[in-house]
């Protein structure tokens, strides 16, 4: 079931998405040549608890950790550990915020020091995938709308878009209807509703540099492209309204 959300949940959802947003411009800085994983977890779990929040995925399903950190091949849930970057990893950050009962989550792929050319293509590409799929989410629109953009945008530059994971709609939970897939696929009942004013969603376009095929580790949770190629993710969440579409995971 869509939950269209009134405009006092919309105020929440705000306060949230801030704050996921900040934690996620936090992680970016501190993902630099040398840094351990575990201490940018740490350091972001400060932050959103610092804020009156609490880190979304710690705990959730079982993820042991407050933020997704994926390095290189690996698309996305990545457990952060021990391991430290190193200059030219690209590192995806996937952090979420519980703020007042109301869910803000956002990603985004970083360059750790100097990167290869494909690299910042690749993580140009991805970012400009989401921004293609945003001007797609207008109320009235439907969901593939948005699953067109993202896809046609991504595949025209050669890169695979993943089908295994999708966006979803966000709100008292991390994980709502709709689905919000990257790719545009077969319909079936009730999988591509109509944009509404008041919705909520999460745009998350996942590209990798190579075929769009994962696999998952041992682990469970760590999902890596097939092919070893680099991936990379960009998301916010936004909110559907009567004009242009909002995004809520802004600083």
């Amino acid at each position: 079931m869509i939950r269209v959300k009134t405009a006092s949940e919309i105020i929440k959802m705000r306060e949230a998405g801030k704050i996921a947003a900040g934690a996620r411009a936090l992680a970016g800085r501190l993902a630099v040549p040398g840094a351990k994983t575990s201490d940018i977890d740490s350091e972001v779990r400060r932050f959103i608890k610092a804020r009156g929040a609490e880190p979304t995925f710690l705990g959730y399903n079982g993820f042991p950790k407050s933020v997704c950190i994926s390095v290189n091949d690996r698309i996305i849930h990545g457990i952060p550990g021990s391991g430290r970057l190193r200059s030219g990893d690209i590192v995806s950050i996937d952090v979420g915020a519980t703020k007042d009962g109301f869910v803000g989550d956002c990603a985004a792929t970083f360059a750790v020091g100097d990167i290869s050319g494909e690299a910042q293509t690749l993580i140009d590409a991805t970012r400009q995938s989401f921004f293609e799929g945003l001007a797609a989410a207008r109320a009235g629109n439907r969901v593939s709308d948005i699953s067109k953009a993202v896809q046609t945008y991504a595949e025209s530059l050669g890169f695979g878009v993943v089908r295994e994971y999708v966006g979803h709609g966000v709100g008292k939970e991390l994980h709502e209807d709709p689905e919000v897939p990257n790719y545009v696929q077969l319909p079936r009942k009730g999988a591509d509703p109509r944009l509404i004013e008041g919705m909520t969603i999460a745009i998350e376009p996942m590209v990798n540099a190579g075929g769009s095929a994962i696999r998952v580790l041992t682990d469970g949770w760590t999902v890596v492209t097939a092919d070893g190629s680099l991936s990379a993710h960009y998301e916010n969440t936004v909110l559907i309204t009567r004009g242009e579409p909002e995004i809520l995971t802004r600083e």
